[in-house]
């Protein structure tokens, strides 16, 4: 999961946490405000009377000892106001009910308050309807979930849009550092702009473990490309001078046995060294990829020279190729060597009377060339190490292997941009599966 969906998830589940707090607090706290706002609300109105009854008398409201009450229409709020006990004393806020003459009883927020006018004790009760305290709680409920809604869209939309412009510059040293390079071919160093001092330093890390990498993969290369251009020549003086000594009329058969043990090392160590340059050479990219061939004619040609060993472990060639498959932009040379090295592997490890299978088919957009084989197969652990170098494979005890044929395929497959999957099952047989790009093959 990219670094830029885990912080777009977080900041949504903290808004979620947020969003079932608020809902669970919500209504506790709307009807804590609005029940203080109703309790300031009867204060008001408590001092207004008493203020009225300063001024103007106790006898604006109780007359002959009468109480006074007045109701509104609906009965959502009353103001009562009796005489009491001289001992009685009240100053509270809380609910209570009260029953009317038609038998109703209704709940409500009272005020209750006691005071003395001219040496008499009165009981004033200002009371609000529940219910109304309701019927304004629900819509304040609702206004509030509302605006945290709409302040949770906005504040997710902002963390995206600050996420995304905070991780820009890790994207770009991903893209430009990592992803966007062809190892080991690295292009010259840009800093990438950033004010976060943490990607600042990340930049400046990776850039200076590619620059080490490069120069060891460098100085590597030319190592192997120099060694195996000097190895060349002795080893060519070497062969001659042991050819000139089988010419001699006084060498014995013991010693001729001997000269020919060193010839096929000579030999031997010849094609690894060839085989090093040729390998050095196209990761130097020394080959130019102008040519066009026709597959199956260029598969016939390795069928060519390869055939006189399928006939030698009677092993059955089968190709299934389109005749109208040909390839452009690739070097003709390596192409050929790549198709060689696979079927040659092919014959090496297959058995005495196995097949082999060349299919050429397309896939979406791209071309699949597969060469299969009926042999001994591959360990599964071994599958993603068959393409080091000397890496020695004894797949049996018939059959050794130095390591470097595979390798070769796989340096010829980068150098054209050639995917490679193997399949193998031990004692069935492999398969191996070049796909190859549109721009390498066209249909004519």
């Amino acid at each position: 999961m990219k670094l830029g969906t885990k912080l777009t998830l977080f900041n949504a589940i903290s808004k979620l946490v947020i969003v079932i707090l608020f809902v669970l607090l919500v209504p506790v706290l709307i009807k804590n405000i609005s029940r203080n706002y109703v309790d300031s609300k009867l204060i008001k109105q408590k001092n207004k009377l008493l203020q009225i009854v300063k001024s103007k008398g106790i006898e604006t409201y109780i007359e002959n000892g009468e109480g006074y009450g007045s109701y509104l229409p609906l009965k959502e709020e009353y103001i009562s106001l009796d005489e009491v006990d001289p001992d009685y004393f009240l100053d509270t806020i809380k609910r209570g009910k009260r029953l009317f003459s038609e038998g109703d009883t209704l709940e409500y927020r009272i005020l209750s308050h006691t005071f003395k006018v001219k040496n008499k004790n009165y009981l004033l009760e200002i009371g609000k309807s529940v219910d109304t305290l309701d019927e304004t709680s629900v819509p304040l409920q609702n206004i509030a979930f509302q605006v945290l809604l709409g302040m949770i869209l906005l504040t997710v939309l902002a963390d995206q849009v600050y996420s995304t412009y905070v991780l820009k510059p890790l994207r770009l040293i991903i893209k430009t550092k990592l992803v966007g390079q062809k190892f080991p071919n690295f292009h010259t160093y840009r800093q990438v702009r950033t004010t976060t001092s943490d990607f600042q330093h990340l930049d400046i890390s990776i850039h200076n473990m590619i620059e080490t990498i490069a120069d060891k993969f460098h100085k590597e290369r030319e190592f192997i490309s120099n060694a195996s251009h000097e190895l060349m020549t002795p080893i060519s003086i070497l062969q001659s001078k042991i050819e000139n000594m089988f010419e001699e009329e006084d060498i014995n058969d013991e010693l001729k046995g001997r000269l020919l043990e060193m010839q096929k090392i000579l030999n031997r160590l010849k094609s690894i060294t060839k085989t090093l340059l040729l390998i050095s050479q196209i990761e130097n990219e020394q080959f130019l990829k102008e040519d066009k061939v026709s597959v199956s004619e260029l598969l016939q040609e390795v069928y060519d020279e390869i055939s006189i060993r399928l006939q030698d472990k009677n092993i059955s060639y089968e190709m299934l190729m389109p005749d109208n498959w040909h390839f452009v932009n690739i070097n003709k040379f390596l192409l050929f060597n790549l198709f060689f090295n696979l079927i040659n592997n092919a014959i090496k490890y297959n058995h005495e009377g196995g097949s082999i299978k060349v299919t050429g088919i397309a896939v979406n957009d791209k071309y699949m060339i597969s060469i299969a084989d009926t042999g001994i197969g591959i360990d599964e652990d071994a599958i993603p190490l068959i393409f080091n170098r000397f890496k020695k494979f004894r797949q049996s005890l018939q059959q050794d292997s130095f390591g470097l044929g595979l390798p070769i395929v796989k340096s010829i497959a980068a150098f054209h941009d050639i995917e490679i999957n193997v399949i193998s099952e031990k004692d069935k047989g492999s398969t191996f599966k070049l796909i190859f790009p549109a721009t390498l093959i066209v249909i004519s």
